[in-house]
């Protein structure tokens, strides 16, 4: 009879808990679509201050807007945390031509973040076509020195991840100018990382490495129109040629900041929570999809616990992070003062996959917290939420993981991710408000059921 009784309490224990929660996300999401803040902040950020690229004008603007935002919200600190970031400036719009005989054909392309420019007058040269890195041995320098190396592997289109597809190419455009050089190529071009066929070419970072400066080569990305054009062209008349013209420097490192606020714990103070996106952007947009809305959606996420009279028992920050687009400096920088601090973190969710739909999210923790996890699938289920995998989390959050925090990353729908990222339409003409409310909500209800129920601790192993 009193394990019968034991029963019956546990089972009313946890319907009552389940309530609860279920009363909390529904709170959450109607105040974020019926009282969101999300879109009317990046309005601001993309409208009135655009662009953002680490060490730039923009850049500090954004710290001093999104810094006043926070402290409008009444949180218990906001503070800057500095960090040096790099200082890269494309200059002077970029040209290009396709050469066919006695015809010149203009194609639209970008310099890629962190290349070096053309010599005066531009760089004209033949044109050698591959499909990745590994060709170019292949080749070797007879083939390929004195050319412009054109890597024209495309994203794989029957991939239903776009995100497998970028990873399965992106290498061309962050190494392809370092391996070229090696090889004696004159320049690099690369087909632009996106699905869709246009005219609009995506930046995007690369890398010399330990390359001396003097052997850099000119990088620039190619829209997938003018690649395509270019290919057919090749295949008729090999002996076609390429010029092209950027204007890009590399300044010395200058002083950022990442943005920090955070609500105190009410009961576990020094267990901290986080929440954050990167606030620098590319600068063809103004960055609205990458990752103006994950800056926005993690603002929203402390000002939608307030709104719902949540007392967090953890103590939960936004961090506004600077420079992941070509250094990852922000998010070294904050592991790197956690761990002088001995801070304590528990769990990190980030959002740099866009402001559309939200699916659900990846989880890169143990099996015994995404067991605890996935039990909370079906609070998720009535916002048609039901995405929750092991796998990847965010690149700004990545160098906090040891083996007890629980690391996680929004996933939005993806299909049309890959028609803005790093791009001049990635602009907040391009985000759904609603989409943006609901990725805003949907974080929101992940932080606290994480701040309620905590996180699993690791078994330790006897011996």
């Amino acid at each position: 009879m009193k394990k019968l009784s034991l029963l019956l309490f546990l089972a009313t224990a946890i319907g009552f808990a389940q309530n609860a929660d279920e009363k909390q996300l529904r709170e959450v999401y109607t105040q974020s679509l019926t009282n969101g803040k999300s879109y009317e902040w990046l309005d601001h950020l993309s409208n009135k201050i655009g662009g953002r690229l680490s060490g730039s004008e923009n850049a500090e603007k954004a710290v001093q807007y999104t810094k006043a935002e926070l402290e409008a919200l009444g949180l218990d600190k906001v503070w800057l945390q500095p960090v040096m970031v790099p200082k890269w400036v494309r200059g002077k719009a970029e040209e290009a031509f396709i050469i066919n005989g006695e015809k010149k054909i203009e194609v639209p392309i970008c310099a890629l973040g962190g290349s070096v420019a053309t010599k005066d007058g531009g760089l004209t040269a033949d044109i050698i076509e591959v499909q990745g890195i590994k060709e170019l041995e292949a080749l070797g320098t007879e083939k390929i020195k004195g050319k412009i190396v054109f890597f024209n592997r495309p994203m794989q289109a029957e991939l239903i991840s776009t995100f497998k597809a970028y990873g399965g190419c992106v290498d061309q455009r962050y190494a392809g100018a370092f391996e070229a050089a090696k090889f004696g190529a004159a320049g690099v071009l690369v087909r632009s990382m996106s699905l869709r066929l246009d005219d609009l070419p995506h930046t995007g970072s690369m890398s010399y490495k330990d390359l001396a400066v003097k052997d850099r080569i000119p990088a620039a990305a190619i829209s997938t129109n003018g690649a395509e054009l270019l290919s057919m062209l090749l295949k008729k008349n090999p002996k076609t040629r390429f010029n092209f013209s950027q204007h890009c420097q590399q300044f010395d490192d200058v002083q950022s900041y990442n943005v920090v606020g955070e609500i105190t714990g009410s009961e576990f103070p020094k267990e901290i929570m986080i929440v954050g996106g990167h606030l620098d952007s590319w600068d063809l947009g103004d960055g609205s999809h990458d990752d103006g809305a994950g800056v926005v959606q993690s603002m929203e996420v402390l000002r939608l616990l307030k709104e719902s009279g949540y007392r967090p028992k953890r103590t939960i920050r936004v961090v506004l992070f600077m420079n992941e687009e070509n250094g990852l400096r922000g998010g070294n920088k904050y592991a790197e003062v956690a761990k002088e601090k001995g801070e304590k973190h528990i769990f990190a969710l980030e959002s740099d996959a866009g402001g559309f739909t939200p699916r659900g999210f990846s989880f890169d923790c143990s099996d015994e917290n995404f067991a605890m996890v996935e039990s909370w699938r079906k609070l998720f289920k009535p916002y048609l939420i039901h995405y929750f995998e092991k796998g990847g989390s965010g690149a700004d959050i990545g160098p906090l993981k040891d083996d007890q925090i629980v690391l996680a990353g929004l996933r939005p729908d993806s299909q049309r991710y890959f028609d803005h990222h790093h791009a001049a339409n990635d602009t907040f003409d391009a985000v759904n408000k609603r989409e943006l409310e609901l990725g805003a909500a949907t974080m929101t209800s992940l932080v606290y059921l994480f701040d309620k129920y905590g996180t699993v601790k690791p078994k330790k192993i006897k011996g």
